[in-house]
């Protein structure tokens, strides 16, 4: 039987790339949801800087505060729906029995 030292393990190229694929995972998946929630905040700032303007009087034409509005109720959506998919996500791997 051999048993090998945990050192050796760790400095195993094979486990090194597997870290750092999770590692990438982890990052990329964390990026969707933080350019998600950036996407939401500018999105409610740009329509509330558009009410602001349409109820001062600085903009001429009326469609850009339902635009806004339109935008920033996507990005809203947007988000809810990604929320859901990886708590499904979650569940779904929750019920796999090992």
């Amino acid at each position: 039987m051999f048993i090998s030292q945990i050192n050796e393990i760790a400095s195993n190229p094979f486990f090194n790339d597997s870290q750092k694929t999770a590692n990438n995972n982890n990052l990329i998946f964390e990026n969707v949801f933080k350019s998600a929630l950036e996407n939401v905040s500018t999105n409610e700032k740009g329509l509330a800087q558009a009410e602001y303007l349409l109820s001062t009087g600085q903009i001429e034409d009326a469609h850009t505060v339902p635009a806004a509005s339109a935008m920033a109720q996507l990005s809203v959506d947007f988000l809810v729906q990604l929320r859901n998919k990886a708590l499904d996500s979650y569940n779904e791997l929750m019920r796999i029995s090992l």
